[in-house]
């Protein structure tokens, strides 16, 4: 077979996997999303119970309303009917009442069709880059992951350990997978090189400014560190300075609408990401 078609008919793939992964997001992006010892929603906005697969993590981010309450008629009683009879003549009946409405379903979290839309987007960019490469399926795993971390984290600011942390772990454990295959692409003696690096290195600004990024951010980091190690330093280096760009500017336009509040805190996580996502990108073209 043609390698282009292989190559399309992999894309088509990925993409498709993205979207079905990426629908499944808005419900754990919601739950996730509460303040610090907060305990994780169980319920939707109108108080629904969140219930389905995985003890209700698994699911679409809606759920019906109640039916509207119905008027329950009353009898009269034989003599109260024949004394309004005697009393007063019949009145002609009145116009119809509309019929109550139907009940319109209860959404919450982000728009599933757009995150739905995200993660394809995602995964058939990443398929494009890295071509037939067993670490595709690593990048496959671990982008829905990171595109429910960067709603999470724009939504409260806080990256979940029950995230990051299978995260770093899956990034290390899948790429030490990929690296007992043939064709591969890059180290997984680096790539623990680089979960070590970067990590170390958001550990060491944690501790010199701890109100500018929080412990999450540094738990991020060393899944990132691993993901861009794979393909070298170089590709860490890349990543991590694409990362600081797309926040930097971000910080500016914002300044300059006039949104930016002085000392207002800012989610590193979707920056990170986004980073790391771009690193990747030029780094397994490149190889």
């Amino acid at each position: 077979m043609d390698p282009d078609l292989w190559l399309i008919a992999l894309t088509a793939v990925a993409a498709l996997w993205g979207a079905a992964a990426g629908a499944l997001l808005p419900r754990p992006a919601y739950r996730f999303a509460v303040d610090e010892d907060s305990p994780w929603q169980t319920t939707c906005p109108a108080g629904h119970p969140l219930t389905g697969p995985a003890h209700g993590w698994l699911g679409r981010a809606r759920c019906p309303t109640p039916a509207p309450a119905t008027a329950t008629a009353t009898t009269a009683s034989p003599a109260t009917a024949l004394s309004d009879s005697t009393a007063s003549a019949p009145t002609p009946p009145g116009p119809t009442p509309p019929a109550p409405a139907p009940p319109t379903p209860c959404t919450y979290g982000p728009s599933t069709p757009t995150v739905a839309l995200l993660t394809a987007l995602v995964c058939a960019t990443l398929a494009l880059a890295t071509g037939v490469r067993p670490e595709l399926a690593v990048w496959l795993l671990l982008a829905p992951l990171g595109v429910l971390l960067v709603l999470i984290d724009l939504k409260v600011q806080r990256l979940p350990d029950p995230l990051t942390l299978p995260f770093a772990a899956l990034a290390l454990l899948l790429l030490g997978g990929a690296a007992l295959t043939p064709e591969h692409a890059g180290e997984w003696r680096t790539a623990a090189l680089g979960a070590l690096t970067l990590g170390g290195a958001y550990f060491l600004l944690f501790l010199i400014r701890p109100l500018a990024l929080g412990f999450g951010d540094v738990k991020l980091a060393v899944g990132l560190g691993a993901a861009l190690g794979w393909y070298g330093w170089g590709a860490l280096y890349v990543g991590t300075f694409a990362g600081a760009l797309v926040g930097s500017v971000w910080t500016v336009v914002q300044a300059v609408r006039g949104r930016a509040a002085r000392r207002q805190l800012v989610a590193l996580g979707p920056f990170m990401i986004a980073g790391a996502y771009l690193g990747l990108l030029l780094e397994a073209y490149a190889a």
